[in-house]
């Protein structure tokens, strides 16, 4: 799903830096195999960040992306409440586009810029897991 607004006219640096993020992630993950299924696909007002898949494995990813360390790591932003959100737009999702023969699993990637460029992008695996 394209996003709604034109990101030009954005005046939040937060929500830019955020899709300049989310965009670096893209290439990233491009890069090492995964094809981009959906960037931002929203359940009413919650969203996963991106949705993608390498052979049978899809992979939802929350991104995370900062200017540098004052609040916290990128990953410790993704507390026990946006997990719960992610898994349940992730579950939509499957209910949706889903396969029988497809692994599912959860994702982080944390970018942090400093003065305008990337000074760190790390991507963690399997990052957590919903309660059954």
């Amino acid at each position: 799903m394209p996003i709604q607004s034109d990101p030009a006219l954005w005046r939040d640096k937060r929500h830019v830096l955020g899709l300049q993020g989310e965009a670096a992630a893209i290439r990233f993950l491009r890069d090492n195999g995964w094809q981009v299924l959906d960037h931002r696909f929203r359940l009413g007002r919650f969203e996963v960040d991106l949705v993608v898949r390498k052979g049978a494995l899809v992979a939802f990813v929350e991104v995370k992306t900062r200017s540098g360390k004052g609040f916290g790591t990128p990953f410790e932003a993704v507390t026990w409440s946006k997990r719960r959100e992610i898994g349940r737009v992730a579950q939509a999702w499957v209910d949706r586009h889903g396969r029988p023969e497809d692994t599912y699993r959860f994702d982080v990637i944390g970018v942090v810029f400093r003065c305008g460029v990337i000074s760190g992008l790390e991507h963690m695996q399997d990052a957590f897991r919903m309660a059954r």
